[in-house]
């Protein structure tokens, strides 16, 4: 039986300034950039979390030195120190062979689908034997699409989901094409292991719809920093990646704006204000658009050099808005839906029903089950307002359904959140940070 974890409503609106620890997903794609580049880089800020730890974890098995340090702060950001390894170099026999007989490496991938896609990539590209699993809801998830382009590569893979089975080689990386209308991973994946294929350049085309566009281009802006320069064209259709290695380089990783939602949205709940230091203009997370949605319904929003804050306002509006690339924020948004006046439809989201549970049908569900009028759509959700009733949240072992429902009971009295340890995929103190709203 699960735990429990009842939420304590605030007392009057915050107004603070929020600390949240590095992004998950620029943490993930610096850490194999810098697990498969030659000599040491220095990652400061990264995510201390499950899913980072499972790709930490990978990229030492595949060879790669990796140090942590303690980081400056006490919400959930480390120093990394990782000394990278080349193509071949975590090969359990000589460069451009493969023995069958030798005990494959294990690469367990917990629940971290970011870790499972880019890594499914970099050991199919590499000699050795390897076998992928991870958690069972880490199994149900696709990997099918990925798995087709980089056999059409000469990738040799068992499986279609995981556990997956790879006899790695040197990849001619000539030309390929993925899709990207169920995940955005399966083409960020290829694009960081192409560096690492056999030269000069691999073309990589998409050929149907790509969704979450903003984390491709958080990869393409990661892979830069790591000196490998991507060509774009044809709408996000068309890249062309160099096969020249990457070298090691020291970055910053910036605060979660996924994770920043919420505390944006606690503020358009209940008037108050909410500042979050280190995501501003330059960022290069595409999530960090939540605060635009908030604009339209109404929240003052104001977003300088290196830092964003929301102001929520007397009355939230019911908004229509398509979250394709920001739909890690659906969730969230379906909330703040709650306590606006008029409807919220929430579009272009199909694809999330395979993420960590069906994250269209969840948080339908939940808010059913507190008594708020919400109903599933082809490609979305819509929410009417409403105060809702006391009750336990189900989370579906879903970090994401977790934070956002705990939202509710910021504003309210009765709202439990079940199974609250799930927020340790990528904020085990989401908790404590909640806390400094108070």
């Amino acid at each position: 039986m699960s735990t429990v974890r009842s939420i304590v409503p605030l007392d009057r609106p915050p107004d603070a300034v929020v600390r949240v620890p590095g992004s998950k997903s620029h943490s993930n794609r610096a850490l194999l950039c810098a697990g498969l580049a030659v000599g040491t880089s220095r990652l400061n800020g990264v995510l201390d979390a499950a899913d980072t730890r499972a790709m930490m974890g990978a990229i030492d098995r595949l060879g790669a030195t990796v140090e942590r340090r303690s980081g400056p702060d006490d919400v959930g950001s480390i120093e990394v120190s990782v000394t990278g390894v080349s193509v071949t170099g975590a090969s359990p026999s000589p460069a451009g062979s493969v023995d069958r007989d030798h005990d494959p490496i294990e690469l367990d991938l917990a629940q971290s689908g970011t870790t499972g896609r880019f890594v499914l990539a970099a050991v199919a590209a590499r000699p050795g034997r390897f076998r992928l699993d991870g958690d069972p809801q880490l199994r149900r998830r696709p990997f099918s699409e990925q798995v087709q382009a980089l056999r059409s590569l000469g990738a040799d893979i068992e499986g279609d989901r995981l556990p997956l089975s790879v006899m790695g080689r040197r990849l001619d990386g000539t030309r390929v094409s993925v899709s990207g209308s169920t995940s955005s991973q399966f083409l960020s994946g290829l694009l960081l292991a192409a560096p690492c294929f056999a030269g000069p350049a691999t073309s990589i085309e998409v050929f149907d719809e790509l969704v979450s566009r903003p984390y491709v281009d958080l990869t393409i802006a990661t892979m830069a920093r790591f000196g490998v320069d991507v060509e774009v064209g044809g709408d996000h259709r068309r890249f062309v990646i160099p096969a020249t290695g990457y070298r090691a380089t020291d970055i910053d990783i910036e605060p979660d704006a996924s994770t920043a939602s919420y505390f944006f949205a606690a503020a358009a709940m209940t008037g108050g204000r909410v500042r979050i230091n280190g995501l501003g203009r330059s960022t290069i997370q595409g999530d960090l658009r939540f605060v635009d949605v908030l604009a339209s319904m109404g929240a003052r929003v104001v977003i300088g050099d290196e830092y964003t804050e929301v102001t929520g306002p007397d009355v939230l509006r019911g908004v229509t808005v398509d979250m394709a690339d920001i739909s890690d924020t659906a969730q969230t948004l379906a909330v703040v839906a709650t306590r606006a006046e008029g409807p919220t439809r929430i579009t272009g989201i199909g694809f999330i029903r395979h993420k960590e549970t069906d994250r269209v049908a969840a948080p339908v569900t939940e808010l059913r089950r507190l008594g708020i009028d919400a109903e599933a759509t082809d490609d979305g959700m819509i929410i009417h307002p409403g105060k809702p009733r006391a009750g336990v949240v189900e989370t579906y072992d879903d970090h994401r359904m977790a934070m956002s429902f705990a939202l509710l009971g910021l504003c309210g009295p009765g709202i439990d959140i079940a199974d609250p340890e799930c927020v340790g995929k990528t904020f085990p103190r989401f908790f404590q940070a909640v806390d400094q709203l108070r």
